[in-house]
């Protein structure tokens, strides 16, 4: 007869102790089990022992966890090797939940932090205790303004010391960046005693941790500035020749990028981009005397030669008319060019833009504006309506002004390679429509159209992430529209919905068959398993842990790995869920490790990313929470996991590949058909014949 299912056989071994091996009833409690354990190797007091996992990260089972207070007991001791070995003991132990809500009730923090300020030793020791203090705090379980000003003050000498362990600095710099990202308050502290050249002498050095969490700090320091001060910030940093050395130093490293430095990079991009907002936000001043002088300097470069005075000779009123009938050569819609720039955005943007190029590509900016004057009235591409609108493409496609995704990593390498990025791509782009524009041969009403095609080409650039300005424009230019038309028929054909009724039919009787090829898939790449990112509340972590599932399709089995470290074994993943536990997947805002947080644009690729697994826990119901990496493997963990639980899957991904292989199934079954017209109905069935008087007997020989 088989065992209750709550009854589980187990090992129990002590130091200096023969081993048992016990019948755990799961439904007993913790107590008496502790108790029958200590009866047989004749131990009393058995509330002074603990259970605890032998291998994987050896997690106390028991909620009365006196070794926590035996470790920190070790952490007063005089001798320093002893509260060496305690604070490793410590580090190891600090993941766990049950263990560091002890500690932290113990006042271990308080400890820790003690031996921090005091900074007797600047080696491991201090290493260590940063470590083990990092890692309770990370719990959440006390909020990082509960942190002493003298404490922070501390940490902040450790990163402003020249002659430090090279393990130290890293860490106070992540600790001050969550100090930096959860309190305002210890975050001017930190802003007003960590100089912004200390910062930029640890992003010089050559140590990719240290460069990451420098430029962590930085990007936390720049978010909670003021906008005033951020760009003040900004520009110091610039002309410092950081972007110079991110380019050469950081991105085009031999050493590959990680991802939370990339993480940092798009949070930079995005902070510098941002500095475009007020502008874009400001509509121009018709009464503004600096503003008018802009847009006349605009019209001077493109209609008056040097040294020539548009008044001589002229009356007013002449002068005025030629004025308007110039700003209309120049694209503007209205003979007042003010009415053109009062929506926003782009506002005062626009302008910019203009002016800049006009300055800085003259001889450009001329041959656009007089060759388009000189064509005929309805094929002039207009450089002002142009101007305005690209430069609202532009900030739609760099998402200027949205606020910074908490996860995203897509910074582009080119906005480091280039003084006034945004401006530089905007000349581009400009002569881009031009080049369009005639491609095109259009016409006044073909506008939206010609924008619709620019947006695709200067989209399906950015998305191959070019490294400088110069190969954006060479990869941008070989994009013209007959390429564009090109793309746009490939896709349009293998996402084509409007087929014949017999095609349609064919495709029906073949889903089964490929759904089922989907789920083999699927559940294949659970078995290779995945790293996931362990992201907090409060800040983006670095942490990374492995799941996948057991080729038998049982289990799944998950534990903690280190950032580079090649994917682990099966049998080196201490933690283990049988898939007959799970009750229900959760997708989105259902899930509790991203229920509680704001509903803010910056949370939305969150959702989209979020997934949980509910199973029973004893008693009370727990969850393993997921962040998938990307939008493609939150697709195909839900898919697996729904296969599993016996549920549909219904992903964007399976309906994209499901589509795709009854495209080239259909494809393959109907090749010798190529170019036979099906009908939209079947042929008639003729009459039968007048009699059955017919058939053919295969015992004749053929002679």
């Amino acid at each position: 007869m088989a065992p209750p299912r709550n009854v589980v056989k187990i090992a129990v071994q002590m130091p200096d102790a023969i081993p048992q091996l016990i019948q755990l009833d799961q439904a007993k409690p913790l107590a008496a089990v502790l108790k029958e354990v200590c009866d047989a190797w004749s131990l009393v007091h058995a509330g002074s022992y603990a259970l605890q996992f032998a291998d994987g990260h050896r997690r106390y089972i028991t909620e009365n966890d006196l070794e926590a207070e035996r470790l920190l007991g070790g952490l007063q001791s005089g001798s320093r090797e002893r509260r060496r070995e305690t604070l490793q003991h410590l580090v190891s132990l600090a993941p766990d939940v049950t263990f560091a809500q002890e500690v932290i009730s113990r006042d271990g923090l308080q400890r820790l932090g003690t031996i921090i300020e005091d900074g007797d030793d600047l080696g491991e020791v201090l290493t260590l205790a940063l470590r083990a203090f990092l890692e309770l705090m990370e719990h959440g379980m006390v909020s990082w303004e509960t942190l002493s000003i003298p404490f922070v003050r501390k940490v902040v000498c450790y990163v402003n010391m020249n002659l430090m362990d090279a393990w130290v600095q890293p860490l106070a710099l992540r600790l001050l960046e969550s100090v930096t990202l959860s309190s305002p308050a210890l975050g001017q502290l930190v802003k007003s005693e960590v100089p912004l050249d200390r910062l930029l002498v640890h992003l010089q050095v050559m140590n990719q941790q240290l460069q990451t969490k420098a430029m962590a700090l930085l990007t936390a320091l720049l978010q909670g500035a003021s906008p005033t001060e951020r760009k003040h910030m900004l520009d110091y940093l610039w002309q410092r020749n950081l972007r110079q050395f991110i380019y050469k130093n950081i991105i085009h490293s031999a050493a590959p990028l990680g991802d939370e430095m990339a993480h940092h990079l798009y949070v930079l991009q995005a902070l510098t981009l941002g500095l475009l907002e007020p502008r874009m936000r400001t509509p121009l001043d018709p009464y503004s005397q600096e503003q008018r002088e802009q847009l006349q300097a605009l019209r001077q470069a493109a209609f008056e030669s040097e040294g020539e005075s548009l008044g001589s000779g002229l009356s007013a009123d002449r002068r005025r008319s030629l004025c308007a009938r110039e700003f209309r050569k120049l694209g503007f819609s209205n003979s007042n060019p003010a009415q053109d720039l009062e929506r926003v955005p782009p506002g005062l943007l626009a302008l910019d833009n203009m002016l800049y190029f006009s300055r800085h590509a003259p001889s450009a900016y001329s041959r656009f504006v007089l060759e388009n004057s000189s064509r005929e009235d309805k094929h002039e591409c207009p450089f002002a309506r142009s101007s305005i609108q690209l430069t609202v493409l532009l900030c739609e496609l760099l998402r200027v002004g949205e606020p910074c995704s908490e996860t995203a990593q897509d910074f582009s390498p080119m906005f480091f390679g280039q003084d006034q990025s945004f401006h530089e791509l905007f000349c581009v782009s400009i002569q881009l429509l031009n080049k369009t524009w005639k491609e095109m041969r259009a016409t006044q009403e073909d506008f939206d159209k010609v924008m619709q095609v620019v947006r695709e080409q200067l989209a399906r650039t950015l998305a191959l992430k070019p490294s400088s300005l110069e190969l954006f424009r060479t990869k941008v230019n070989a994009l013209p529209y007959g390429e564009v038309l090109r793309l746009r028929q490939t896709e349009r054909l293998h996402q084509e919905g409007t087929l014949a009724p017999p095609i349609l039919e064919l495709r029906e009787k073949l889903k089964p068959e490929l759904m089922g090829l989907i789920r083999q898939q699927r559940l294949l790449r659970l078995c290779e398993g995945t790293l996931f990112h362990k992201i907090s509340s409060r800040r983006r972590q670095d942490k990374l842990w492995f799941c996948c599932l057991s080729p038998n399709h049982k289990v799944l089995q998950y534990g903690d790995v280190e950032e580079g470290a090649s994917p682990p074994t099966l049998e080196s993943l201490p933690e283990q869920l049988p898939v007959a536990d799970i009750k229900a997947l959760l997708t989105g805002k259902d899930c509790p490790h991203v229920r509680e947080k704001g509903s803010g644009k910056q949370n939305k690729d969150l959702y989209e990313l979020a997934f949980s697994v509910s199973y029973d826990h004893g008693e009370a119901e727990a969850y393993l929470n997921f962040i998938a990496p990307s939008k493609r493997e939150f697709h195909l963990w839900t898919d697996g996991l729904s296969a599993l639980l016996g549920s549909p899957m219904g992903s964007e991904q399976t309906r994209l590949d499901l589509e795709q292989l009854l495209t080239m199934e259909t494809k393959l079954r109907l090749l010798e058909l190529e170019n036979v017209p099906i009908p939209e109905q079947p042929p008639p069935i003729p009459p039968p014949p007048t009699n059955f008087n017919f058939c053919y007997d295969c015992s004749i020989a053929e002679s």
